[in-house]
């Protein structure tokens, strides 16, 4: 036993032996290959962001401008490798781990905010707020922070606060399905990026982010930088410069927002200035807002959801461009050209009796009041509705009634669209709604969807309505749906013409179509965008507004029409609200609206222009449930004018005709 451990331990240390040699015969060999590695850099390339262009108003204050910010940032993949490293990082930014960790988990299905919506290989930002000595910390202690970067970036900045937020739009980071759609910097796309996901960031994005650089860095084997081996530097992005007026556009939200505030059941409100003579956007709020500062340093779940909550009203939707709204008696300046169109004479007499038979079923007047016998040009003043019911009831008829045995020609649907209703404005921000012109067609394709759930209503009737009135009405509703629901109806062709039943347009729409029609006739596809120029002032682009079409009214015709709107304001049905108003100093025209919806309060309209002789400004605003047009919306189109006008304490504001000089060193001239 002994001779065999003997030999054992003999053969142990003969090979132990061996393999001291053999490593002895490795260090000698591969010593300089060894010393190398030790002190070996390698070079990584690092993405350097652009500063994202400013986005200016007519006179060149800003709108969005960037500020200097210290940012942290992490490499997930990095991180990942060693958690500890995440533990270290919140000590130093006195963040607890759980926050930086919903920071940089990945956004998706059931991941709630914070959580990071962009490519999972590029760095995520998880303070923006960082202290000099934090940044210091992480930099000068680099081993003890793989994966993490303190560097100065570009952060967005809204002098305005909450003015034009939905306008505006924000950021996001990139995804990583848009960087491999993009193919990357290729486009001048990179994954450090921001996009902007809605409004002006959206639409001119790319003008706006400029180009990438490129920095190849060495660093050692403990990923300390030891050396540049390469920088090309980024193209800062270009400045767009609008046609909005700040200034108008603070008294425009605050008009819009106070006239929400004093309507006891408005759910919003949204108020839209046009230039009268180009069609360009000088102010566009929506009521409620929000403060898109909520976007920078990441959003939490809570604020996420209240951008979206129906209870908030849905603060991140326009309803200067996404909301749709019956239009009420704003709408009649369409019906007259119809009128006008069908043969009817310019300078007619109308009997406005108090109500109007339509088929079996009587259409009322505004409090059933009869108007006795009116010009057109009355009728617009005082709004008679009865000589609209019966113009469009014989033209319903001419076309065949509820079995046209031709094509008909649908005469007031047809110049509605000639106005520019039921269809998108093309204005450069996203998201626009088209509004709707429910004619014969429309009513088709409306049964097609919606027949079999109305006629099995109509056997099972709404058990899930409380109110026995409204459930029965509903039923009967069904009912008739069910049975002829694709028929374009007498009440439907009536309701039509005062811009009720199932007409819908948005605030920008019925602002453009008075531009036309107060201006020279053309119907333009409004801009916010004026001009793209370098931060050097080189400009790159001028943004037109392009004609898409024209009024059915010759000059004459839409003179007469805006000279009876030129009366709406000193002697019609928004009087009370002008009352005491300086028309000897600035006139204004324009039209009530008071659109009934059913089971909420009226929408109040008010579209109008200024001054009447030689307009300069279109100005619209609309009050959800704010009740009459005289009594919330047309209060708030004078507020606005007072503002632009100097009729209180400020100074009047003179328009701005030309784009602002930008010097060499970007600053503006004005």
């Amino acid at each position: 036993m002994r001779t065999r451990l003997v030999v054992l331990h003999v053969m142990v240390l003969t090979l132990l032996a061996a393999l001291a040699v053999r490593l002895w015969q490795v260090q000698v060999m591969r010593g300089q290959e060894f010393v190398s590695a030790a002190a070996e850099t390698r070079t990584r390339d690092v993405v350097v962001p652009a500063v994202r262009g400013q986005i200016l108003d007519a006179a060149g204050r800003p709108l969005v401008r960037n500020r200097t910010a210290l940012v942290v940032s992490v490499d997930r993949n990095e991180i990942a490798k060693d958690r500890s490293v995440l533990t270290r990082l919140a000590a130093v930014l006195g963040r607890p781990v759980k926050t930086l960790e919903k920071r940089i988990r990945s956004c998706g299905p059931g991941v709630t905010r914070p959580c990071w919506p962009g490519s999972p290989y590029q760095p995520i930002p998880i303070d923006e707020k960082v202290t000099t000595r934090e940044a210091l910390t992480i930099l000068e202690r680099q081993e003890e922070f793989p994966g993490v970067t303190a560097e100065v970036q570009a952060v967005r900045q809204y002098p305005g606060g909450r003015a034009a937020a939905q306008l505006l739009g924000y950021l996001q980071p990139v995804t990583q399905e848009e960087l491999d759609r993009r193919e990357g910097l290729k486009s001048g796309f990179s994954g450090v990026d921001l996009v902007g996901r809605d409004g002006l960031e959206a639409t001119y994005d790319e003008a706006l982010r400029g180009e990438p650089g490129l920095r190849k860095i060495q660093v050692d084997r403990l990923g300390k930088v030891i050396g540049i081996e390469q920088q090309v530097a980024p193209t800062t992005g270009d400045t767009l410069i609008t046609s909005i007026d700040a200034r108008i556009q603070a008294f425009t939200e605050r008009a819009v927002h106070g006239a929400m505030k004093r309507a006891r059941r408005a759910d919003g409100a949204a108020g839209v200035v046009l230039d009268a003579r180009t069609g360009r956007v000088v102010a566009m709020a929506s009521a409620p807002g929000y403060d898109p500062a909520v976007w920078t340093g990441g959003i939490s779940e809570r604020e996420y959801q209240q951008l979206l909550s129906d209870r908030a009203g849905k603060p991140l939707v326009s309803r200067a461009i996404k909301g749709q709204f019956a239009p009420g008696s704003t709408f009649k300046v369409s019906s007259v050209a119809a009128m006008l169109r069908s043969g009817y004479p310019i300078n007619g007499r109308y009997g406005c009796p108090g109500a109007f038979m339509v088929g079996d079923r009587p259409f009322h007047n505004f409090r059933g009041i009869p108007l006795g016998t009116l010009t057109m040009h009355t009728a617009l003043v005082k709004s008679c509705d009865t000589i609209f019911y019966k113009a469009s009831y014989e033209q319903w008829l001419k076309d065949g009634g509820l079995h046209p045995k031709k094509t008909p020609k649908e005469q007031f649907a047809n110049t509605a669209r000639a106005f520019g209703f039921g269809g998108p404005t093309g204005v450069d921000v996203p998201g626009e709604s088209s509004g709707r012109i429910p004619d014969r067609d429309w009513k088709k394709e409306l049964w097609a969807q919606t027949s079999g759930d109305n006629c099995k209503r109509s056997r099972t009737g709404y058990p899930d309505v409380k109110n026995r009135t409204k459930a029965a009405f509903l039923k009967r509703l069904a009912y008739e749906n069910c049975l002829e629901g694709y028929l374009l109806r007498p009440g439907d062709a009536a309701n039509f013409s005062i811009g009720q039943g199932d007409v819908l347009v948005t605030p920008l729409q019925l602002a453009r179509a008075y531009v036309a029609l107060v201006g020279d006739g053309k119907l333009r596809s409004p801009r916010v965008g004026w001009a793209l120029v370098r931060p050097d002032g080189t400009q790159v682009k001028k943004i037109d507004v392009p004609v898409v079409g024209k009024l059915p009214l010759n000059s004459k015709e839409r003179a007469y029409i805006k000279n009876a709107l030129s009366q709406v304001a000193s002697d019609g049905t928004a009087a009370g609200a002008f009352s005491g108003f300086p028309m000897d100093l600035v006139k204004i025209g324009g039209k009530t609206g008071t659109a009934e919806v059913y089971g909420k309060e009226d929408t109040s309209w008010f579209a109008s222009f200024a001054p009447t002789s030689k307009p300069k400004y279109v100005v619209v605003v609309m009050v959800s449930q704010g009740g009459m047009g005289g009594q919330s919306a047309a209060p708030a189109v004078r507020e606005i004018y007072e503002g632009i006008y100097g009729l209180k304490d400020e100074e009047p504001i003179k328009p701005v005709t030309r784009l602002p000089q930008i010097a060499r060193d970007g600053t503006v001239r004005r």
